[in-house]
């Protein structure tokens, strides 16, 4: 069972930049196909992006697309949430997921890590 670990979130100013963590314990990394998603107090869930095991196919939610980039290195088991010119309304808690395969559900999921961005 793979055990995840969000860091990076933090405090920042309309229009910065933060960069999102993800530690995973698994030695099958690289199997697994990865996803960031977020969730704002009040309001549902939301995807933000996923990557595939070997890192070869990405999507982004249209909100977040030409702003935020989802990458991985297997080799030390990180995803990564790079994520630019950040608006007000990013602000949420950012969880990292794993899904055994393309077709699977996100069945694992870290604690997250609060983003807040200030207008």
């Amino acid at each position: 069972q793979v055990q995840l670990v969000e860091s990076g979130g933090g405090l920042v100013q309309a229009g910065g930049s933060l960069r999102l963590s993800c530690a995973a314990s698994e030695r099958t990394f690289s199997t697994y196909h990865m996803a960031w998603f977020r969730q704002a107090p009040g309001k549902q869930r939301e995807f933000v992006a996923r990557i595939s095991g070997s890192g070869s196919i990405t999507s982004h939610a249209d909100s977040v697309k030409g702003r935020f980039t989802i990458s991985r290195d297997n080799a030390k088991n990180m995803v990564y949430l790079q994520m630019n010119s950040l608006k007000p309304e990013d602000t949420a808690t950012y969880y990292c997921a794993a899904a055994t395969n393309s077709s699977s559900n996100f069945n694992y999921w870290g604690q997250g890590t609060q983003v807040t961005v200030s207008s």
